[in-house]
């Protein structure tokens, strides 16, 4: 029976709108910002036409929904203004909506913007404002590929004391562009070079930390993390629910300790067991709070490692908490493979065919009706209107999968998804809810196009991700189900005596192992589990095995 489980690296990320939460004023924010370079033809000027004119005042007077209306008929070709001056309408344009809170057709201005470039005369002007639309929109709206559009040596001009913040902020945004980009080396550069006291540092290390895990590089970010540890101890500020982000930080050193201690031969490719790193994820692992989102995966994948360290009491004690009524809802069949290969292992061939059978039995039917279910959905419309009635608790689903689903659609990335949607909807209502001369002018008609594409298209989005949720659910149980059938192979060849040496030679140091029985130092004491489980002894359960190898 193959010992060596290394878990996957699984992690929820942080969206950029989530670690932004602060507002800007009514005001424009100024930087005195220089333009980055002249573009290769630019465009022919000539003086304001009125209504271009009439427009900037209205917006130096806050006036921004009459200037809206006057910049989009500049925009829109209804004036004789040279191309410079439609540029420049169309740049106000997006501020007065942003001033508006009409984000996303700000959003569909500014990245028209920056689909021209240095054509553009305001492309340079145009980053603080995407930036400050990060602050309001989620992370599906997109900001970070327009961010993207940008050169880094562009962000150098907010490098100033006064635009310190704006300038980490879009530190953060391109590394996190960078990463979604797979260019590893770059994001972490820019994660680097975001200023310990600035809001986004927390954050940045986090992707510092996964960036460096995907290049496979176990001590930089084992750094990176505990820096997020010991920003957060010190008291930095704005970062939002630092407990939250402690905790995943715990959990994130936890996973690359483990997944480091489990060590492959170069040459002869068999696995070895680094004790010293596995007691490091242990510790990390210990130091999630039970009251965290964080804390039952912290559990079971602490089980993993204690199996690893041959400390089998210990593995199945944190199993018996996963299995208490406190978490009815808790999804873990993998609990029942370990419980099983432990069994196994200690030669208890009963008891591990129970196990394989209550898998069966609990999980088999769950398979089927899952199946069954997605069957219903034949498009993402379908699949988001699904995902809607889950979150409201109102999807006809039976009690078998009711909460194994609802726990499935509630990543946050998920979250962020129907949060813009449903931001969407509520720009959509703005409008309706405007003056008459507001909502049907040529700029409420925009207004409404931009919202009606951005809101298909986030439902598409949403409804697709959400069906990949849903079948990597499905996908991960049919996994252990092959997993379960290896064990009741290995059961069926152990009855008929023909197990390898190397599984024989397994069973044997199992019977030696220290860790089968349950051991009570000074400064504990033992109490004998009477079938009803107390709150405070959760996570401190110990389960002795014994060995009937060689009975």
């Amino acid at each position: 029976m193959r010992r060596d489980r290394v878990f996957l690296w699984v992690l929820p990320l942080v969206a950029a709108s989530t670690l932004a939460s602060s507002r800007v004023s009514a005001q424009d924010m100024v930087f005195s910002v220089e333009d980055t370079g002249a573009p290769a033809a630019p465009p022919a000027e000539g003086p304001p036409s009125e209504a271009l004119a009439n427009a900037l005042r209205l917006y130096q007077q806050e006036r921004y929904m009459e200037a809206s209306v006057q910049f989009q008929r500049v925009v829109g070709g209804e004036t004789d203004d040279a191309p410079a001056n439609v540029q420049k309408a169309q740049f106000f344009l997006g501020k007065a909506l942003y001033h508006l809170r009409y984000y996303q057709s700000a959003l569909a201005i500014f990245d028209e913007i920056t689909q021209q470039g240095q054509a553009h005369l305001y492309f340079g002007q145009t980053l603080q404002w995407l930036a400050q639309l990060a602050s309001q929109l989620p992370e599906p709206a997109g900001i970070i590929e327009r961010v993207g559009r940008y050169g880094t040596d562009q962000l150098d001009q907010f490098n100033t004391a006064e635009s310190a913040d704006l300038y980490n902020q879009l530190l953060f945004l391109m590394g996190r562009f960078k990463y979604n980009q797979g260019e590893f080396e770059e994001a972490i550069g820019l994660f680097q070079r975001v200023d310990r006291r600035s809001r986004f540092y927390v954050n940045a290390k986090f992707f510092e930390g996964i960036s460096q895990v995907r290049l496979r590089r176990a001590s930089p970010a084992v750094e990176a993390f505990r820096a997020i540890i010991e920003a957060i101890d010190s008291g930095v500020e704005g970062v939002e629910d630092t407990q939250r982000m402690r905790n995943l930080a715990w959990i994130s050193l936890a996973r690359v300790y483990y997944t480091a201690a489990n060590r492959t031969d170069a040459e002869t490719g068999e696995r070895a067991i680094d004790g010293r790193l596995l007691g490091n994820a242990v510790e990390a692992w210990n130091r999630v709070g039970q009251d965290s989102e964080y804390w039952l995966d912290a559990l079971f994948e602490e089980s993993w490692a204690f199996f690893l360290a041959d400390e089998y009491a210990r593995s199945m004690g944190n199993i018996h908490t996963l299995f208490s009524p406190y978490f009815d809802d808790a999804y873990y069949p993998e609990a029942l493979v370990l419980k099983s290969v432990v069994f196994f292992s200690a030669c208890q061939i009963e008891n591990a065919s129970a196990m394989v059978s209550q898998f069966h039995e609990r999980y088999d039917p769950v398979a089927t009706e899952l199946n069954a279910t997605l069957e219903q959905f034949q498009d993402n419309q379908q699949f988001f209107e699904f995902l809607q009635r889950v979150r409201s608790g109102e999807a006809q689903l039976s009690p078998r999968i009711r909460g194994i689903v609802a726990s499935a659609l509630s990543d946050r990335t998920l979250l962020r998804n129907l949060e813009y949607v449903r931001l969407l909807e509520s720009e959509e209502q703005r409008l309706e809810q405007s003056p008459a001369e507001f909502k049907n002018s040529s700029l409420g008609a925009r207004i409404l196009q931009d919202i009606f594409v951005a809101k298909s298209f986030a439902i598409d989005q949403t409804g697709d991700l959400a069906r990949a949720r849903y079948n990597r659910l499905i996908d991960e149980l049919n996994e252990l189900m092959t997993q379960v059938d290896t064990v009741e192979l290995e059961i069926a060849t152990y009855q008929r005596g023909q197990l390898d040496a190397e599984a024989q030679q397994q069973m044997t140091e199992l019977a030696r192992s220290a860790g089968l029985t349950v051991n009570v130092d000074e400064e504990h004491q033992m109490w004998p589990f009477d079938g009803e489980y107390w709150r405070d002894e959760l996570g401190f359960y110990r389960q002795q095995v014994t060995s009937q190898c060689g009975r």
